[in-house]
């Protein structure tokens, strides 16, 4: 398989990058003109918290990206009900408090119509019950962890796959592998945060059940900056497998140590960190110390959802770089808006009363794919995807009915 998924996939991306090319040039000729909007009314004002220090800066910077590039995708077709959108970002230092702060702000002083999501379930659960107190919808993607669905919040509905689910395609590919081949240790390490350990613990359940024995089981706080104590736990426990409950920072950082001290585990795949593009293959030195790694997600670059083809091709214009390098958080911040606009078309309306009664009895389509909310917010018709790095690129490789790449052990040697 893996030969003629390497052609096919070498020709789908000279095609797609050749579609681009020839977009790009429709689109220059196109849209220089400012779009005409049906009425005189004022823009929709949406406010959103984003990170542009701390722990979730980098995140903060890619899911703007992507609330842009929805933005100026809708406004090029005329708005939403006649009306320009019109972004209003507070950006906030990776905290609770500040996230809080922002989103009173937007709400009491700037006045906006609706509010987005800021990045992580840590800055969700303080951003909900704000838009709660003043009756707006908390429409997000990148705040899946359990812990942001069990307070009877009825305002708040994540886009993107459920974090608890995350991992389970990992989980289901290492029990498939014949037993002869199979790893039969895993070190667990992970932040104490409501994104990551959810995702680990339940890794862990159906791994253990399935027979493969737990060598380390460690939870470091999130505010952690000295990541080399951990990295040592897991070399000293030679596990095969590292399952790795982390960000950027965390999972480079292991990688970085796992090379300096030569431990080389049949598999390592990370909650997040492997999925920002190039940003990761800068972090870890290259594409010989990415080869191998993975990661779970619910979108990637060709899969052949609504709008994906022209958000990337969009991103691309605007920001640069190849489609591969395209960080998940920008598809998790596009799909809001998406989710957003189609309800309100629907409704005709911008009362976020009615607005939290549509988004909790329709289907929606996404660059993500379909989504439905069930009655805690959370989305029922997400997949997800296991990625790897390979040769430079972060494909998928499970399930086989995405799959353009068999998932490969890591190399013997970094």
């Amino acid at each position: 398989m893996g030969r003629w998924h390497s052609i096919l996939r070498s020709n789908v991306l000279h095609i797609m990058t050749l579609s681009m090319v020839l977009l790009a040039m429709l689109t220059a000729c196109t849209t220089q003109s400012t779009p005409s909007f049906s009425t005189n009314q004022p823009p929709i004002k949406i406010g959103i918290s984003l990170s542009s220090t701390g722990q979730f800066a980098q995140d903060g910077e890619a899911s703007q990206q992507g609330y842009q590039l929805w933005t100026d995708m809708v406004n090029q077709n005329g708005g939403i009900l006649g009306r320009p959108v019109q972004l209003v970002i507070l950006h906030d230092d990776s905290t609770q408090a500040k996230v809080a702060a922002n989103y009173t702000q937007l709400i009491t002083a700037d006045h906006v119509d609706l509010v987005f999501g800021p990045f992580s379930t840590l800055l969700t659960k303080a951003a909900v019950p704000v838009a709660k107190k003043y009756g707006y919808a908390m429409i997000e993607g990148s705040g899946g962890g359990p812990s942001v669905f069990t307070n009877g919040w009825d305002n708040v509905f994540d886009v993107s796959l459920p974090v608890a689910n995350n991992l389970v395609s990992f989980a289901l590919y290492v029990l498939s592998l014949p037993k002869a081949m199979r790893p039969t240790t895993v070190a667990y390490a992970t932040e104490d945060d409501p994104f990551t350990q959810p995702q680990i613990d339940s890794t862990r359940k159906l791994l253990e059940k399935g027979g493969i024995t737990t060598s380390l089981y460690e939870v470091y706080p999130g505010d952690t900056t000295n990541f080399t104590p951990i990295a040592d736990k897991i070399i000293q426990s030679n596990a095969q497998i590292v399952v790795a409950g982390t960000l950027l920072p965390d999972i480079s950082a292991f990688i970085q140590r796992f090379k300096q001290q030569n431990y080389n585990p049949r598999m390592i795949v990370a909650t997040a960190g492997p999925d920002a593009g190039t940003d990761f293959l800068k972090a870890v030195g290259g594409q010989q110390v990415a080869q191998g790694v993975m990661v779970p997600n619910g979108w990637y670059p060709l899969v052949n959802n609504f709008e994906n083809a022209q958000m990337v091709q969009a991103y691309v214009a605007k920001y640069g770089g190849s489609p591969d390098n395209i960080n998940s958080d920008v598809a998790e911040a596009f799909s809001v808006g998406q989710v957003t606009a189609q309800a309100i078309t629907k409704i005709n309306s911008l009362n976020n009363g009615a607005l939290i009664h549509e988004l909790h009895s329709d289907i929606f389509n996404t660059v993500q794919g379909s989504v439905q909310f069930d009655s805690t917010g959370q989305n029922t018709l997400s997949l997800p995807y296991l990625f790897q790095w390979q040769s430079g690129s972060l494909i998928p490789v499970y399930p086989d009915s995405i799959a353009v790449e068999n998932p490969l052990f890591r190399p013997s040697q970094w």
